[in-house]
């Protein structure tokens, strides 16, 4: 997987961007503020999501431009783009092949993983961030996934509605939606599952190295439609008291742990965290890889900023060979251990160079 041509349009800060990467490592240095993010949460926007910011789409326009944007890229086999238009800025356009088509087609084409400097509190935040985190990995792993969420969480909002109703909810309707509801829930947590366990396995094997070994367990609900569909049913009175529903995949949990240490990642320092989470999706790439047949690409965002020098050529060292590393920081001399093959640019205000 890798994009060959990338083009930007009132993106962000970026009024029109061409980019034309190689295959392997593509480097954007340049100052904070100059737009290097902007272009790892565009590659990101080829996947089904909302980007590594999760940002509202009406943000993304560039401010002073004629409204709307634009993000197209061309891959191997398909030309695929994403967009919003002026006069509908939050709703999503998305094109495979010059013909209009849902956002989670995406993830037949593209697999994109990514890691931020606002994900280094994961450990420490809401469950929520690490099961939006766990699902991004297990939609790389199962492209259906993003379907089966997007059924569940639809029932689950007409659910709740329902029961918040002054009026009696009808039976039967809410029958429906808590079969969908179990349909979908159940899936989405066997998906979760085979992820968790996959990714916990290949990091257990692994030795001892420069990045920390994280185990992995998936905490709260679990278990099959008939399960989910009755625990539903008999939980509507103490939902509608509480205003959302308590039972479901919505609710589960990742829990890490350092391995070598056998201690809970939320309490370990703030250098182990990022090591952890640098190894969970170092280890998650080559699990894809293993299983699509070829590489995700991965945006790696200011990633060597807090590396000393040998943990930078081990991790350059370990990327080469595993398809397009996308990788920005604010100087040059951070990727001087990156093959001679990598393709750089320098970003500055907007614009962006080869160099």
């Amino acid at each position: 997987m890798a994009v060959k041509r990338l083009l930007l349009t009132d993106f962000r800060n970026h009024a029109d961007a061409l980019l034309a990467p190689g295959a392997t490592f593509v480097v954007l240095s340049g100052e904070n503020g100059a737009g290097k993010t902007n272009i790892l949460e565009a590659v990101s926007l080829l996947a089904p999501g909302r980007g590594l910011r999760g940002a509202p789409l009406g943000e993304m326009a560039r401010q002073g431009g004629a409204g709307g944007f634009g993000v197209a890229a061309t891959l191997d086999d398909a030309e695929i783009g994403t967009g919003t238009r002026a006069d509908s800025p939050e709703r999503r356009i998305v094109r495979v092949n010059g013909a209009t088509a849902a956002a989670t087609s995406l993830a037949q084409w593209l697999v994109v993983l990514w890691l931020t400097p606002a994900m280094d509190r994961l450990f420490l935040e809401a469950p929520g961030e690490r099961r939006r985190f766990l699902d991004r990995l297990t939609l790389a792993l199962n492209p259906r996934h993003a379907h089966e969420a997007t059924r569940y969480e639809a029932a689950m909002r007409e659910r709740n509605r329902l029961l918040a109703d002054e009026r009696p909810p009808d039976p039967a309707w809410l029958d429906a939606l808590e079969a969908r509801m179990a349909e979908h829930g159940a899936a989405i947590d066997a998906a979760r599952r085979d992820a968790v366990a996959a990714l916990d396995a290949r990091l257990a094997n692994q030795p001892q190295g420069p990045f920390a070994r994280a185990g992995l367990a998936l905490e709260g609900w679990q278990g099959d439609a008939a399960l989910l569909a009755a625990a539903l049913r008999e939980g509507r009175r103490r939902d509608a008291a509480a205003g959302r529903t308590l039972a479901g995949p919505h609710r589960a949990d990742l829990r890490v742990t350092h391995l070598d240490k056998g201690q809970p990642a939320h309490l370990c320092s703030t250098g182990e965290q990022k090591a952890l989470l640098l190894g969970i999706v170092l280890a998650h790439a080559e699990l894809v890889a293993d299983r699509a047949g070829r590489s995700p690409i991965l945006l790696l965002d200011e990633v060597a900023a807090h590396l000393d020098p040998g943990r930078r050529a081990a991790l350059f060292e370990r990327l080469a060979g595993r398809g397009q590393v996308w990788m920005t920081g604010t100087e040059p001399a951070l990727f001087e251990a990156v093959p001679a093959s990598a393709t750089r640019y320098r970003v500055a205000e907007g614009r962006v160079e080869p160099g």
